[in-house]
């Protein structure tokens, strides 16, 4: 028997060949007629019981808990990252209701399909009074069309739909649809969640890989379980390939070592997509405003390794220099217009380093919003109150006429006084729209307003 083979002695010695083909004979035939299902279909939790994780959705006493337990299931929406248990949770849904259990894949099924389902499920509903669940795996791959099939049975009780995304069904699903729905977000498992389910599977002799002879180290699962990124699939997956892919030893063993693992399990891929890309901008924006440059710099990262566009990082690098860091100092939108422009010309990778460097100084910046606050009061002094008529003494006065209308007439060149600055009024009626912060820059910008509106008072003392 080869080498390579799994099921052969891998070598061993002759006074343990017999010992190796005892461990591994019979399980090669168990295997060989075990269904094809990957180990992760097998796990499938087909109890309450049984599940794993999401505690804070199913603990004891939880309002979904008590639901599924009374089948009293209504329409309801599953949100979550792949691997977090959406499919797995409406096949435990399935194998306690009473109800009529029907399946469709955002993926696989069109119209046509739905039309036949929604069809029966009135049928059944007016010949038996039984109700029927409808799982829609994928629900954010129907289109509005496909999704507007299925309100008109949602609303009427025809149907109870689950429905099962990784997408924001705020930005995915149907506004009606979401209504009449309740909304269910999965979170990634924890590493202890990963850890029981590993051992569950590798425990399991009918479903798992409890009938072969296979030993894994604690640094291989520790590693496994660490980088699977609380993905339940990606574990049981690499913990398969892993399995599948080690000749046995010589004492007859399947050992999974570190080096093993990290084979197996490759690069962890970082989840990111719509609902990644908006969250991730919004933890690192807060970040740089909360001044924390060391959880700014691992979002930046996260979005760097999943191939964001150094733009759309620069272009909200710009805006937070603007709405957090502002006047307290200016020079944070100067260094992330340099950081936008020098990601146009060179890219990824090299884009990093100008844009971390953006990213520590904003961080670390003094901070201030009051040109954010003050341009958004005087918006919204223009919207409620009267507009203001431009003085006559601010008016255009360079076309000939215009003296005679009045225009521009009394106005004062600032630039007349040594000071450069002269009483005059500029509004017609006074607004306060700019309070100036006390933080960096700003406190000099203060201290320079304070002195114009004291001398605008008549005050004589010195400037600043």
């Amino acid at each position: 028997m080869s080498q390579k083979d799994l099921f052969g002695n891998g070598g061993a010695r002759p006074d343990q060949a017999a010992t190796a083909v005892k461990a591994s004979g019979d399980r090669k035939a168990t295997f060989r007629n075990r269904s094809p299902a990957p180990l992760a279909a097998r796990m499938r939790p087909r109890s309450l019981d049984e599940y794993v994780g999401q505690q804070h959705l199913l603990g004891t006493g939880s309002l979904l808990r008590r639901s599924i337990e009374a089948d009293r299931i209504q329409s309801l929406i599953l949100y979550g990252p792949p691997g977090t248990g959406k499919t797995s949770l409406a096949q435990v849904i399935a194998s306690t209701t009473e109800a009529a259990f029907e399946r469709l894949s955002g993926v696989e099924s069109n119209v046509g399909d739905m039309r036949v389902v929604l069809k029966g499920a009135a049928h059944r509903l007016a010949n038996t009074g039984k109700s029927t669940l409808l799982f829609v795996d994928e629900i954010h791959r129907f289109n509005k069309s496909q999704q507007d099939v299925l309100l008109p049975d949602v609303e009427s009780g025809v149907i109870k739909l689950i429905g099962a995304t990784t997408h924001n069904p705020f930005f995915f699903v149907n506004a009606p649809l979401v209504s009449r729905s309740q909304i269910f977000e999965l979170k990634p498992l924890t590493e202890e969640d990963l850890l029981d389910l590993a051992r569950r599977a590798l425990g399991d002799e009918e479903r798992g890989l409890g009938s072969r002879p296979l030993r894994i180290a604690d640094e291989a699962m520790a590693h496994l379980v660490k980088s699977s990124d609380g993905d339940a699939r990606k574990l049981l997956n690499s913990l398969e390939v892993a399995t599948l892919t080690t000749s046995l030893s010589e004492s007859g063993e399947i050992v999974i070592d570190r080096q093993t693992a990290e084979a197996c399990i490759q690069k962890k891929a970082v989840v990111y997509d719509r609902d990644g890309h908006f969250d991730t901008i919004s933890a690192f924006i807060k970040s740089m405003r909360g001044s924390d440059p060391d959880a700014a710099l691992y979002w930046l990262a996260k979005m760097i390794h999943a191939g964001e566009d150094p733009r759309y990082i620069t272009r909200r690098l710009m805006i937070c220099a603007a709405e957090d860091v502002g006047l307290a100092d200016p020079m944070a939108l100067v260094l992330a217009t340099s950081a936008h422009q020098t990601a146009e010309f060179v890219g990824w990778p090299e884009a990093r380093i100008p844009i971390a460097e953006a990213v520590i100084y904003i961080a670390t910046a003094y901070k201030s919003n009051s040109a954010m606050v003050a341009i958004d009061a005087a918006l919204e002094d223009i919207k409620k109150n009267p507009t203001q008529s431009v003085p006559a003494h601010l008016q255009d006065g360079h076309y000939r006429g215009a003296a005679e209308l009045g225009r521009g007439v009394g106005y004062q060149y600032n630039h007349d006084d040594p000071e450069g600055r002269l009483d005059q009024e500029y509004l017609g009626e006074p607004r306060r729209f700019y309070v100036p912060g006390h933080c960096g820059v700003e406190r000099k910008i203060k201290e320079r307003l304070d002195w114009f509106r004291k001398r605008g008072g008549g005050s004589n003392e010195d400037q600043p």
